[in-house]
């Protein structure tokens, strides 16, 4: 809860490099996302893999949620960041 002039300039970019880690974290959780989707509509779509049509649906069903936990981090370390160094 410091103001913005008695952080110096070495918190405040610790700061900053705690946000860019935060955002990094999400295109982690974003990039997992994609590849799960893609692999599960791989599996269903070809049919090679055909024995492997449940194990399809169930990596398309857990990929949304995937999403939802990196946007639900997302939002909450942002806003415990904020609420402890105002500025």
């Amino acid at each position: 809860m410091e103001d913005k002039n008695d952080l110096i300039t070495r918190d405040w970019l610790a700061i900053e490099r705690t946000k860019l880690a935060n955002e990094r974290t999400f295109l982690a959780y974003f990039r997992t996302f994609i590849v799960i989707l893609g692999t599960g509509i791989t599996i269903l779509k070809i049919e090679f893999f055909s024995e492997l049509k449940s194990f399809g649906w169930i990596l398309l069903l857990t990929s949304p949620i995937i999403l939802l936990i990196g946007v639900f981090r997302l939002f909450r370390v942002k806003r415990t960041i904020r609420k402890h160094y105002k500025y």
